[in-house]
Protein backbone atom coordinates (compact mmCIF):
# COMPACT_ATOMS: atom_id res chain seq x y z
CA UNK A 1 0.00 0.00 0.00
CA UNK A 2 1.41 3.36 -1.08
CA UNK A 3 0.21 6.14 1.22
CA UNK A 4 0.19 9.73 -0.02
CA UNK A 5 -0.98 13.22 0.81
CA UNK A 6 -2.17 15.76 -1.75
CA UNK A 7 -2.48 19.53 -1.69
CA UNK A 8 -3.37 22.10 -4.35
CA UNK A 9 -1.57 25.44 -4.09
CA UNK A 10 -3.40 28.71 -4.64
CA UNK A 11 -1.83 29.00 -8.11
CA UNK A 12 -3.27 25.61 -9.13
CA UNK A 13 -0.14 23.45 -8.79
CA UNK A 14 -1.12 19.96 -7.62
CA UNK A 15 1.33 18.44 -5.12
CA UNK A 16 1.46 14.77 -4.06
CA UNK A 17 3.86 13.53 -1.36
CA UNK A 18 4.79 10.00 -0.28
CA UNK A 19 7.06 9.05 2.62
CA UNK A 20 9.44 6.14 1.94
CA UNK A 21 11.82 5.37 4.80
CA UNK A 22 13.79 2.73 2.88
CA UNK A 23 16.10 5.08 0.96
CA UNK A 24 18.41 8.06 1.56
CA UNK A 25 17.40 9.46 -1.86
CA UNK A 26 14.39 11.54 -2.79
CA UNK A 27 12.65 11.68 -6.18
CA UNK A 28 11.08 14.89 -7.47
CA UNK A 29 8.79 14.53 -10.49
CA UNK A 30 7.03 17.28 -12.42
CA UNK A 31 4.45 16.27 -15.00
CA UNK A 32 3.15 18.88 -17.42
CA UNK A 33 -0.16 18.08 -19.06
CA UNK A 34 1.09 18.75 -22.56
CA UNK A 35 2.12 16.25 -25.21
CA UNK A 36 2.32 16.06 -28.96
CA UNK A 37 -1.49 15.74 -29.22
CA UNK A 38 -1.76 19.35 -28.01
CA UNK A 39 0.29 20.77 -30.88
CA UNK A 40 -0.88 22.67 -33.91
CA UNK A 41 -1.08 20.26 -36.89
CA UNK A 42 1.02 22.76 -38.82
CA UNK A 43 3.67 23.12 -36.07
CA UNK A 44 4.36 19.66 -34.67
CA UNK A 45 7.26 18.41 -32.57
CA UNK A 46 7.13 21.34 -30.11
CA UNK A 47 6.55 19.20 -26.99
CA UNK A 48 9.65 17.17 -27.73
CA UNK A 49 11.63 20.30 -28.61
CA UNK A 50 10.64 21.73 -25.22
CA UNK A 51 11.91 18.66 -23.44
CA UNK A 52 15.34 19.73 -24.74
CA UNK A 53 14.87 23.49 -24.31
CA UNK A 54 13.97 23.17 -20.63
CA UNK A 55 17.56 22.13 -19.87
CA UNK A 56 18.95 25.17 -21.65
CA UNK A 57 19.17 27.59 -18.74
CA UNK A 58 17.15 30.19 -16.85
CA UNK A 59 17.68 33.77 -15.72
CA UNK A 60 19.46 32.38 -12.64
CA UNK A 61 21.04 29.09 -13.78
CA UNK A 62 22.90 28.73 -17.07
CA UNK A 63 22.99 24.92 -17.04
CA UNK A 64 20.31 22.90 -15.25
CA UNK A 65 22.30 19.63 -15.18
CA UNK A 66 25.40 20.90 -13.40
CA UNK A 67 23.85 21.94 -10.05
CA UNK A 68 21.90 18.66 -9.90
CA UNK A 69 25.13 16.72 -10.43
CA UNK A 70 26.94 18.84 -7.82
CA UNK A 71 24.10 17.98 -5.42
CA UNK A 72 24.87 14.28 -5.94
CA UNK A 73 21.84 13.64 -8.12
CA UNK A 74 20.66 12.84 -11.60
CA UNK A 75 17.85 14.10 -13.78
CA UNK A 76 16.13 13.48 -17.07
CA UNK A 77 12.85 13.89 -18.95
CA UNK A 78 10.58 12.26 -21.50
CA UNK A 79 7.72 13.27 -23.76
CA UNK A 80 4.86 11.29 -25.25
CA UNK A 81 1.55 11.98 -26.96
CA UNK A 82 -0.13 13.09 -23.73
CA UNK A 83 2.43 14.47 -21.27
CA UNK A 84 5.92 15.88 -20.75
CA UNK A 85 7.66 14.62 -17.62
CA UNK A 86 10.77 15.90 -15.79
CA UNK A 87 12.40 14.21 -12.82
CA UNK A 88 15.33 14.52 -10.41
CA UNK A 89 16.75 12.07 -7.88
CA UNK A 90 18.98 13.60 -5.20
CA UNK A 91 20.11 12.83 -1.64
CA UNK A 92 17.42 13.83 0.83
CA UNK A 93 19.55 16.64 2.29
CA UNK A 94 19.57 18.32 -1.13
CA UNK A 95 15.81 18.21 -1.68
CA UNK A 96 15.51 21.99 -1.42
CA UNK A 97 18.18 22.47 -4.10
CA UNK A 98 16.13 20.40 -6.55
CA UNK A 99 12.91 22.20 -5.64
CA UNK A 100 14.54 25.57 -6.18
CA UNK A 101 15.89 24.47 -9.57
CA UNK A 102 12.52 23.11 -10.74
CA UNK A 103 10.64 26.18 -9.54
CA UNK A 104 13.25 28.37 -11.24
CA UNK A 105 12.80 26.78 -14.64
CA UNK A 106 9.02 26.75 -14.25
CA UNK A 107 9.02 30.52 -13.81
CA UNK A 108 12.32 31.95 -15.08
CA UNK A 109 13.12 30.15 -18.33
CA UNK A 110 15.37 32.17 -20.61
CA UNK A 111 14.95 31.32 -24.28
CA UNK A 112 17.67 32.68 -26.56
CA UNK A 113 18.34 32.42 -30.27
CA UNK A 114 21.52 30.50 -29.49
CA UNK A 115 19.78 27.91 -27.30
CA UNK A 116 16.92 27.53 -29.75
CA UNK A 117 19.29 27.05 -32.69
CA UNK A 118 21.32 24.46 -30.77
CA UNK A 119 18.31 22.43 -29.60
CA UNK A 120 16.60 22.60 -33.00
CA UNK A 121 19.74 21.09 -34.50
CA UNK A 122 19.77 18.33 -31.86
CA UNK A 123 16.10 17.47 -32.44
CA UNK A 124 16.44 17.54 -36.23
CA UNK A 125 19.43 15.19 -36.05
CA UNK A 126 17.42 12.90 -33.77
CA UNK A 127 14.56 12.97 -36.30
CA UNK A 128 16.93 11.98 -39.10
CA UNK A 129 18.63 9.28 -37.04
CA UNK A 130 15.54 7.62 -35.58
CA UNK A 131 12.93 8.20 -38.30
CA UNK A 132 14.60 8.72 -41.66
CA UNK A 133 17.81 6.67 -41.42
CA UNK A 134 16.77 3.84 -39.11
CA UNK A 135 15.06 0.80 -40.67
CA UNK A 136 11.30 0.94 -40.03
CA UNK A 137 11.88 4.31 -38.30
CA UNK A 138 8.92 5.97 -40.02
CA UNK A 139 6.48 3.31 -38.80
CA UNK A 140 4.62 5.59 -36.37
CA UNK A 141 4.31 8.34 -38.94
CA UNK A 142 2.28 5.99 -41.15
CA UNK A 143 0.36 4.12 -38.45
CA UNK A 144 -0.61 7.32 -36.62
CA UNK A 145 -1.93 8.88 -39.81
CA UNK A 146 -3.99 5.74 -40.53
CA UNK A 147 -5.59 5.47 -37.11
CA UNK A 148 -6.03 9.15 -36.23
CA UNK A 149 -6.74 11.25 -39.36
CA UNK A 150 -8.31 14.12 -37.38
CA UNK A 151 -6.78 13.86 -33.89
CA UNK A 152 -3.53 15.03 -32.28
CA UNK A 153 -2.29 11.43 -32.31
CA UNK A 154 -2.01 11.87 -36.09
CA UNK A 155 1.76 12.33 -35.78
CA UNK A 156 4.44 10.78 -33.52
CA UNK A 157 5.93 12.65 -30.58
CA UNK A 158 9.02 13.71 -32.50
CA UNK A 159 6.81 15.56 -34.99
CA UNK A 160 5.31 15.13 -38.42
CA UNK A 161 8.01 16.87 -40.48
CA UNK A 162 11.49 18.29 -39.91
CA UNK A 163 10.43 21.61 -41.40
CA UNK A 164 8.03 22.23 -38.50
CA UNK A 165 10.94 22.24 -36.05
CA UNK A 166 13.28 24.06 -38.43
CA UNK A 167 10.76 26.91 -38.76
CA UNK A 168 10.25 27.38 -34.98
CA UNK A 169 10.91 30.94 -33.82
CA UNK A 170 11.55 32.43 -30.38
CA UNK A 171 8.04 33.89 -30.49
CA UNK A 172 6.60 30.41 -31.19
CA UNK A 173 8.59 28.96 -28.30
CA UNK A 174 7.52 31.66 -25.84
CA UNK A 175 3.89 31.24 -26.87
CA UNK A 176 4.06 27.46 -26.34
CA UNK A 177 5.67 27.94 -22.92
CA UNK A 178 3.12 30.53 -21.78
CA UNK A 179 0.24 28.32 -22.91
CA UNK A 180 1.32 25.00 -21.42
CA UNK A 181 4.09 25.41 -18.80
CA UNK A 182 1.81 26.79 -16.13
CA UNK A 183 1.27 25.85 -12.49
CA UNK A 184 -2.35 24.84 -13.11
CA UNK A 185 -1.13 22.53 -15.87
CA UNK A 186 1.51 20.82 -13.71
CA UNK A 187 1.67 18.08 -11.08
CA UNK A 188 4.56 17.86 -8.60
CA UNK A 189 5.16 14.57 -6.79
CA UNK A 190 7.90 13.89 -4.22
CA UNK A 191 8.86 10.49 -2.79
CA UNK A 192 11.50 9.73 -0.16
CA UNK A 193 12.13 9.72 3.57
CA UNK A 194 10.62 13.17 3.84
CA UNK A 195 8.85 15.05 6.61
CA UNK A 196 5.46 15.61 4.96
CA UNK A 197 4.48 18.95 6.62
CA UNK A 198 7.98 20.42 6.18
CA UNK A 199 8.08 19.32 2.54
CA UNK A 200 4.72 20.97 1.85
CA UNK A 201 6.20 24.13 3.40
CA UNK A 202 9.25 23.90 1.09
CA UNK A 203 7.01 23.45 -1.93
CA UNK A 204 4.96 26.47 -0.90
CA UNK A 205 8.17 28.46 -0.38
CA UNK A 206 9.54 27.82 -3.89
CA UNK A 207 6.43 27.24 -6.00
CA UNK A 208 3.70 29.14 -4.15
CA UNK A 209 4.76 32.56 -5.44
CA UNK A 210 4.82 31.57 -9.12
CA UNK A 211 2.25 33.46 -11.13
CA UNK A 212 1.19 32.57 -14.63
CA UNK A 213 1.33 35.01 -17.53
CA UNK A 214 -1.91 35.63 -19.44
CA UNK A 215 -2.71 32.71 -21.71
CA UNK A 216 -2.01 33.56 -25.35
CA UNK A 217 -4.89 33.24 -27.77
CA UNK A 218 -3.91 30.31 -29.98
CA UNK A 219 -5.94 29.26 -33.00
CA UNK A 220 -4.98 25.80 -34.22
CA UNK A 221 -4.85 25.17 -37.92
CA UNK A 222 -7.22 22.47 -39.16
CA UNK A 223 -6.14 18.96 -39.98
CA UNK A 224 -5.22 18.76 -43.64
CA UNK A 225 -7.74 16.96 -45.82
CA UNK A 226 -6.17 13.73 -47.04
CA UNK A 227 -7.33 10.37 -48.33
CA UNK A 228 -7.64 7.95 -45.43
CA UNK A 229 -6.10 4.55 -46.07
CA UNK A 230 -5.97 1.45 -43.92
CA UNK A 231 -3.27 -0.40 -45.85
CA UNK A 232 0.15 0.69 -47.10
CA UNK A 233 3.16 -1.11 -48.62
CA UNK A 234 6.63 0.41 -48.48
CA UNK A 235 9.83 -0.63 -50.21
CA UNK A 236 12.76 0.62 -48.16
CA UNK A 237 16.30 -0.12 -47.03
CA UNK A 238 15.17 -2.60 -44.39
CA UNK A 239 16.80 -5.93 -43.48
CA UNK A 240 13.64 -8.05 -43.67
CA UNK A 241 9.98 -8.00 -44.52
CA UNK A 242 7.88 -6.65 -41.69
CA UNK A 243 4.22 -6.27 -40.88
CA UNK A 244 2.54 -3.82 -38.51
CA UNK A 245 -1.15 -4.16 -37.69
CA UNK A 246 -2.67 -1.48 -35.47
CA UNK A 247 -6.21 -1.59 -34.10
CA UNK A 248 -8.13 1.21 -32.38
CA UNK A 249 -8.96 0.38 -28.74
CA UNK A 250 -10.45 2.06 -25.69
CA UNK A 251 -8.81 4.97 -23.87
CA UNK A 252 -6.54 4.56 -20.82
CA UNK A 253 -9.23 5.13 -18.19
CA UNK A 254 -11.89 2.94 -19.81
CA UNK A 255 -12.49 -0.36 -17.94
CA UNK A 256 -11.82 -2.28 -21.17
CA UNK A 257 -8.22 -1.05 -21.17
CA UNK A 258 -7.32 -3.81 -18.72
CA UNK A 259 -8.51 -6.84 -20.72
CA UNK A 260 -6.90 -5.36 -23.84
CA UNK A 261 -3.59 -5.05 -22.00
CA UNK A 262 -3.84 -8.66 -20.83
CA UNK A 263 -4.63 -9.80 -24.38
CA UNK A 264 -1.38 -8.24 -25.60
CA UNK A 265 0.47 -10.29 -22.98
CA UNK A 266 -1.40 -13.48 -23.84
CA UNK A 267 -0.26 -13.04 -27.43
CA UNK A 268 3.37 -12.06 -26.94
CA UNK A 269 4.66 -11.91 -23.37
CA UNK A 270 7.53 -14.37 -23.11
CA UNK A 271 8.45 -17.65 -24.75
CA UNK A 272 5.25 -19.36 -23.62
CA UNK A 273 3.05 -16.78 -25.36
CA UNK A 274 0.80 -17.73 -28.27
CA UNK A 275 2.68 -15.78 -30.92
CA UNK A 276 6.05 -17.20 -29.93
CA UNK A 277 4.89 -20.79 -29.58
CA UNK A 278 2.90 -20.86 -32.83
CA UNK A 279 4.29 -18.26 -35.24
CA UNK A 280 7.96 -18.28 -34.22
CA UNK A 281 8.68 -21.74 -32.83
CA UNK A 282 6.17 -24.08 -34.48
CA UNK A 283 5.46 -22.55 -37.92
CA UNK A 284 8.75 -20.58 -38.17
CA UNK A 285 7.05 -17.73 -40.03
CA UNK A 286 8.53 -14.89 -37.98
CA UNK A 287 11.94 -14.22 -36.48
CA UNK A 288 10.12 -12.23 -33.82
CA UNK A 289 6.63 -10.84 -33.29
CA UNK A 290 5.27 -8.62 -30.56
CA UNK A 291 1.92 -7.22 -29.39
CA UNK A 292 1.56 -4.13 -27.21
CA UNK A 293 -0.80 -1.26 -26.48
CA UNK A 294 -0.15 2.48 -26.63
CA UNK A 295 -1.95 3.29 -23.36
CA UNK A 296 -2.83 6.79 -24.52
CA UNK A 297 -5.27 9.01 -22.62
CA UNK A 298 -7.64 9.24 -25.56
CA UNK A 299 -8.45 6.31 -27.88
CA UNK A 300 -5.52 3.92 -27.80
CA UNK A 301 -3.86 1.56 -30.26
CA UNK A 302 -3.35 -2.19 -30.04
CA UNK A 303 -0.25 -2.89 -32.13
CA UNK A 304 1.09 -6.12 -33.58
CA UNK A 305 4.58 -5.86 -35.04
CA UNK A 306 6.47 -8.75 -36.63
CA UNK A 307 9.62 -9.42 -38.66
CA UNK A 308 9.20 -12.20 -41.22
CA UNK A 309 11.59 -15.06 -41.87
CA UNK A 310 13.29 -14.71 -45.24
CA UNK A 311 11.23 -17.38 -46.99
CA UNK A 312 7.87 -16.33 -45.49
CA UNK A 313 5.52 -14.73 -48.01
CA UNK A 314 3.50 -11.79 -46.78
CA UNK A 315 0.03 -13.33 -47.42
CA UNK A 316 1.01 -16.35 -45.33
CA UNK A 317 2.21 -14.14 -42.48
CA UNK A 318 -0.95 -12.02 -42.53
CA UNK A 319 -3.18 -15.09 -42.57
CA UNK A 320 -1.28 -16.65 -39.65
CA UNK A 321 -1.73 -13.54 -37.48
CA UNK A 322 -5.44 -13.37 -38.24
CA UNK A 323 -5.75 -17.06 -37.40
CA UNK A 324 -4.36 -16.37 -33.92
CA UNK A 325 -6.69 -13.40 -33.49
CA UNK A 326 -9.70 -15.43 -34.64
CA UNK A 327 -8.81 -18.07 -32.03
CA UNK A 328 -9.13 -15.39 -29.34
CA UNK A 329 -12.45 -14.27 -30.82
CA UNK A 330 -14.02 -17.73 -30.97
CA UNK A 331 -12.55 -19.74 -28.08
CA UNK A 332 -12.43 -18.54 -24.50
CA UNK A 333 -8.98 -18.25 -22.96
CA UNK A 334 -8.53 -20.83 -20.22
CA UNK A 335 -8.61 -19.75 -16.59
CA UNK A 336 -5.07 -21.12 -16.17
CA UNK A 337 -3.65 -19.07 -19.07
CA UNK A 338 -5.38 -15.92 -17.86
CA UNK A 339 -4.25 -16.42 -14.26
CA UNK A 340 -0.63 -16.81 -15.35
CA UNK A 341 -0.74 -13.48 -17.19
CA UNK A 342 -2.50 -11.77 -14.28
CA UNK A 343 0.16 -12.99 -11.85
CA UNK A 344 2.94 -11.70 -14.08
CA UNK A 345 1.20 -8.32 -14.38
CA UNK A 346 0.69 -8.02 -10.64
CA UNK A 347 4.33 -8.95 -10.05
CA UNK A 348 5.45 -6.15 -12.39
CA UNK A 349 3.20 -3.64 -10.61
CA UNK A 350 4.51 -4.63 -7.19
CA UNK A 351 8.11 -4.51 -8.38
CA UNK A 352 7.61 -0.98 -9.73
CA UNK A 353 6.76 0.19 -6.22
CA UNK A 354 10.26 -0.62 -4.94
CA UNK A 355 11.77 2.49 -6.56
CA UNK A 356 11.13 6.01 -5.23
CA UNK A 357 11.41 7.37 -8.76
CA UNK A 358 8.84 4.88 -10.11
CA UNK A 359 6.46 5.79 -7.32
CA UNK A 360 6.95 9.52 -7.90
CA UNK A 361 6.26 9.07 -11.61
CA UNK A 362 3.24 6.86 -10.96
CA UNK A 363 1.69 9.24 -8.43
CA UNK A 364 2.02 12.18 -10.83
CA UNK A 365 0.63 10.14 -13.73
CA UNK A 366 -2.33 8.74 -11.80
CA UNK A 367 -3.15 12.25 -10.58
CA UNK A 368 -3.04 13.35 -14.21
CA UNK A 369 -5.46 10.52 -15.09
CA UNK A 370 -7.76 11.68 -12.31
CA UNK A 371 -7.49 8.71 -9.94
CA UNK A 372 -4.53 8.82 -7.56
CA UNK A 373 -5.56 5.62 -5.82
CA UNK A 374 -4.84 3.60 -8.96
CA UNK A 375 -1.35 3.22 -7.52
CA UNK A 376 -2.97 0.86 -5.01
CA UNK A 377 -5.93 -0.53 -6.98
CA UNK A 378 -4.60 -1.13 -10.49
CA UNK A 379 -3.66 -4.75 -9.70
CA UNK A 380 -7.26 -5.30 -8.61
CA UNK A 381 -8.50 -3.90 -11.93
CA UNK A 382 -6.45 -6.52 -13.79
CA UNK A 383 -7.57 -9.29 -11.44
CA UNK A 384 -11.23 -8.51 -12.13
CA UNK A 385 -10.82 -9.36 -15.82
CA UNK A 386 -12.62 -12.58 -16.78
CA UNK A 387 -12.24 -15.01 -19.68
CA UNK A 388 -15.56 -13.64 -20.96
CA UNK A 389 -14.02 -10.14 -21.01
CA UNK A 390 -11.10 -11.42 -23.10
CA UNK A 391 -13.53 -12.98 -25.58
CA UNK A 392 -15.69 -9.85 -25.77
CA UNK A 393 -12.83 -7.37 -26.19
CA UNK A 394 -11.09 -9.56 -28.79
CA UNK A 395 -14.26 -9.48 -30.88
CA UNK A 396 -14.60 -5.72 -30.49
CA UNK A 397 -10.99 -4.85 -31.36
CA UNK A 398 -9.83 -7.38 -33.93
CA UNK A 399 -11.94 -6.34 -36.92
CA UNK A 400 -10.49 -5.55 -40.34
CA UNK A 401 -12.35 -2.23 -40.58
CA UNK A 402 -10.72 -1.25 -37.26
CA UNK A 403 -7.20 -2.03 -38.46
CA UNK A 404 -4.38 -0.06 -40.08
CA UNK A 405 -1.91 -2.34 -41.88
CA UNK A 406 1.64 -1.45 -42.84
CA UNK A 407 3.99 -3.70 -44.83
CA UNK A 408 7.72 -3.19 -45.29
CA UNK A 409 9.67 -4.89 -48.09
CA UNK A 410 13.45 -4.81 -48.67
CA UNK A 411 14.50 -3.12 -51.89
CA UNK A 412 15.46 -6.42 -53.55
CA UNK A 413 12.13 -8.14 -52.86
CA UNK A 414 9.66 -8.29 -55.74
CA UNK A 415 6.54 -8.71 -53.60
CA UNK A 416 5.09 -5.21 -53.14
CA UNK A 417 1.29 -5.28 -53.42
CA UNK A 418 -0.72 -4.31 -50.32
CA UNK A 419 -2.16 -7.35 -48.59
CA UNK A 420 -5.66 -7.27 -47.15
CA UNK A 421 -6.32 -9.27 -43.99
Amino acid sequence: MVTYEKKILANGLRVVLHKDESTPMVAINILYSVGSKDEDPGRTGFSHLFEHLMFGGTENVKDFDKPIQLAGGENNAFTNSDITNYYDVVPLENLEVALWLEADRMSKMKFTEKTLKTQKKVVIEEFKETCLNEPYGDMWHHISAMLYPDHGYNWPTIGKEIKHIAAATLADVQEFFDLHYRTENAILSICGNIDIPKTFDLVEKWFGQITNPPKPLVIKSEFPKSEVTNSLSIKANVPSKSIVMAFKMQARMHPDYYPADLISDILSSGRSSRFFQTLVKEKELFSNIDAYISGTTDEGAFVIEGKLMEDTEMPMAVAAIWEELEALKTNAVSETELLKIKNKTESNLVFSETSVLSKAMSLAYYEYLGDLDLINTEAEMYNKVTTADILRISNEIFQLENCGQLYYFPLDVLETAPIEG
